[in-house]
């Protein structure tokens, strides 16, 4: 149910640095260095310090402070995020690139209030937000009200994009979370171990009288923040903080990250934030000379409200942000902007109403969009793709070409149905498949669908698989592998489903299947079975399907029937249970069985030491099977990266009525070796991950098999491990990765494969990260 780090952020990420035109390097920079402070006292004991009393008193207060005070709350944001290209000259401007664009957007270009540059407006977007909360237990509500952008508006994709690049900071938490890197804050219980901290001054924070104490990093090369505290004087509150990255960061694209926020007082106890700016200066290539876009995003809190009783059923409604609902005129953001748009980001909104008619800037457009979903769009209503899915090869079907379609009229569209036909060069069979799903309403997504495939698939590679028509797994189609691919099932399959969301990110799925299966090529792979005394070669299975998904806190960047999950930078956990009834009988249905299936998988950002993914899943089979209709231990015998399968296992290596599998997967971001001389330089980071399954097989499951397959379970744990190297490359296109892993035990087992057991082996992939 997992993949590598979501490739389309970053993709959508690269996209905006593509319409900004980033083809060259710019001969002069005048960069302001940061002031370097001088003669900074540095005290052998914390305790010596005159700081760590008053950072005490504020840890005493942490849990007791701001929204937290109150039992509910209510407050408005007013959302501006910007992009600008830095540093233009005439040089840049007389690029082959622009002609035909030139006289529309040169004409905007101006001096950036940040360091006085020259600098390209290229994507404004404004927001009106309204949350609602309450603690005790915690639990949220944000609706958005009003939303405007300029360029991009019909790609959602690349607009939340830039969107979830920023969270809000709650600068009371141990751990700041910028683009999923951990930083230790400066408010940290530990913050004593990673900063050295002195009082500067006292001065005035919106009336209240405050301390000064700035910030560094004990250690120049940490990734880690430096800057200024302010605390008021009296109620040890955060009135002010301002924080940036030391100048060597190891985060791809970005040479800096500088966050001010503003606290403001409305009553004698509860200090709230008011504003908090953001930006980040992102670069192409690390060097000196490269251009920057500056992203920028600025919040300002309004309108608080405490303790007006708002009710649980209110916070579990589920509001759905029609585009027509939050259009608004003029005259509604001139009366709720909380900050006026300066003269340059106006011009964002002239400079984008000019080029939607150009022809060069549509063609540009156009790539955006097809880099991010791999459809082209043809006439109104209908895509040609998946074009990334068009080449995959196996064992059994040798070279396979697939071709597909999907109708598609806007983002949001309710009804969608999608097909396509693959053909295999060494089998020379075609297969098809397709699907059609309509969804009543957005607001609970209530939703039909039906589909048929026929197809020859890998089906030992997931244990709690999706019922969905139009899915196939990395393994069905791999074209470098490290073992023969000759295990492959022929299926036939019908479904019907149907879906709701009674709560937001809480789905009931509820699906009706039946399919045939048998061995794609017998001579290699034979999966036949006893029926009673009756051999069979295939199986006829009718089954009935609950499953319970939820995920809290998933964002998502559509409303339609289908919507892209904002998965590359989250932290929410994802929930699976599921329940599987056999019906004997139905459509020639050979058994009657159940099954329950658990699955659960999160990221975790510890501190400044990276990024763990976790995924553990449990299930049982309650009746004797065949393998067909078993749980596979999911094995990858490709040379790419899969994340939530083992590494050294072979297909079908191990069946189980019984199982439980775990994931760990943990990254370093270089915490290690960047403490490394030379290594450091190259900006490498390390990844350490364990696997480890166990199950067992009941009698009844191996006898009634009669295929060539020697069938077990892993009733000793089986166990691998290793470590990995990733971000290897150049400048900030450092997309490679190696693993290294070890087979922990079993290491003469039987494989069911003419591949040996493989004790050691080297995989790689490329991935896109911050």
């Amino acid at each position: 149910m997992t993949s590598m780090p979501d490739k389309k952020f970053i993709l959508s990420f690269l996209l905006i640095f593509i319409t900004s035109f980033l083809f060259s390097q710019v001969e002069k920079e005048n960069e302001i260095e940061s002031v370097v402070i001088q003669g900074v006292k540095k005290y052998k004991n914390k305790k010596e310090n005159p700081a760590y009393a008053i950072m005490r008193e504020v840890w005493k207060r942490k849990k007791s402070n701001g929204l937290l005070l109150h039992k509910d709350y209510k407050y408005k944001t007013y959302e501006k995020i910007d992009f600008r290209l830095d540093n233009i000259d005439s040089a840049f401007t007389k690029k082959k690139i622009f002609r035909g664009l030139d006289s529309i957007i040169f004409k905007y270009n101006d001096s950036s209030e940040i360091a006085g540059k020259a600098v390209l407006p290229l994507f404004l977007t404004e927001s009106v937000f309204q949350t609602y909360g309450k603690n005790n237990p915690k639990k949220e509500r944000t609706d958005l009200l009003a939303t405007r952008v300029s360029g991009l508006q019909n790609n959602q994709i690349v607009t939340k994009t830039v969107e979830s690049m920023y969270k809000d900071i709650n600068i009371y938490d141990n751990t700041i979370n910028y683009l999923n890197i951990g930083f230790v804050s400066p408010v940290s219980t530990d913050g004593f171990g990673v900063f050295d901290y002195n009082i500067t001054d006292t001065v005035e924070v919106n009336t209240v009288r405050s301390y000064e104490i700035r910030f560094t990093p004990k250690n120049a090369a940490a990734l880690a923040l430096k800057g200024r505290l302010y605390i008021s004087m009296d109620k040890y509150n955060v009135t002010k903080v301002e924080m940036q990255t030391n100048k060597n960061i190891n985060i791809n694209f970005v040479k800096k990250i500088s966050t001010d926020i503003e606290f403001d007082n409305p009553d004698d106890s509860t200090f709230i934030p008011v504003r908090n700016e953001t930006v980040l200066h992102l670069v192409l290539t690390d060097r000196e000379k490269a251009k920057s876009v500056i992203a920028r995003r600025i919040a300002n809190y309004s309108d608080y409200e405490f303790d007006k009783g708002i009710s649980d059923e209110f916070l579990n409604k589920i509001v759905v942000p029609e585009d027509e609902l939050v259009a608004k005129d003029e005259a509604y953001w001139q009366a709720n902007r909380t900050e006026a748009l300066t003269e340059r980001e106006q011009n964002i909104y002239k400079m984008y109403d000019e080029l939607a008619n150009n022809r060069k800037y549509k063609a540009i457009i156009k790539i955006v969009e097809i880099g991010n979903s791999g459809y082209v769009h043809v006439g109104r209503s209908i895509d040609i793709g998946n074009i990334f899915q068009t080449f995959g090869y196996n064992d059994i079907e040798g070279n396979r070409l697939r071709a597909g379609f999907r109708t598609y009229r806007t983002r949001h569209d309710m009804w969608r149905i999608q097909a396509y036909t693959a053909y295999g060069f060494r089998d020379d069979k075609w297969k098809f498949g397709g699907e059609a799903k309509y969804m009543f309403n957005k607001e609970n997504r209530f939703m039909i669908g039906a589909g048929y495939r026929k197809d020859v698939l890998q089906l030992g590679v997931q244990l709690t698989t999706d019922e969905g028509i139009m899915t196939r797994s990395f393994a069905s189609s791999s074209v470098l592998n490290s073992g023969e691919t000759t295990s492959m099932s022929s299926v036939k399959q019908t479904n019907l489903f149907t879906s709701i969301e009674p709560w937001k990110n809480f789905q009931i799925r509820l699906d009706a299947t039946t399919q045939n299966i048998k061995s794609a090529n017998s001579n290699f792979f034979n999966i036949d079975f006893y029926r009673g005394d009756v051999l069979r070669t295939d199986l006829n299975d009718t089954r009935l399907t609950t499953t319970i998904i939820a995920r809290p806190g998933m964002k998502f960047s559509t409303y339609g029937v289908d919507r892209y999950e904002m998965t590359a930078l989250a932290t929410n956990p994802t929930i699976i249970l599921k329940y599987t009834k056999g019906v004997g009988g139905v459509f020639n249905s050979d058994f009657n069985y159940n099954k329950l299936q658990f699955y659960y998988y999160q990221p975790f950002i510890i501190g400044n030491w990276g990024r763990l993914f976790t995924n553990l899943e449990v299930g049982k089979n309650f009746d004797s099977l065949p393998v067909a209709l078993q749980n596979v231990l999911p094995a990858n015998q490709s040379y790419g990266l899969v994340r939530g399968v083992f590494s050294l296992m072979n297909y079908y290596e191990f069946v189980a009525d019984s199982y439980a599998v775990l994931f760990l997967e943990h990254h370093f971001n270089g915490k290690i070796l960047s403490q490394i001389p030379l290594i450091k330089k190259l900006k490498l980071r390390e990844v350490a991950f364990f696997r480890s399954g166990v199950g067992s097989l009941r009698d009844g499951s191996v006898n009634i098999n009669a295929g060539s397959l020697s069938l077990s379970a892993p009733e000793r744990p089986y166990y691998e491990y290793g470590f990995g190297i990733e971000n290897i490359g150049w400048g900030n296109f450092r997309l490679l990765r190696f693993d290294f892993n070890w087979r922990g035990n079993y290491l003469n087992h039987n494989t069911n494969s003419t591949s040996d057991v493989r004790k050691f082996g080297v995989q790689f992939g490329f991935q896109m990260s911050f």
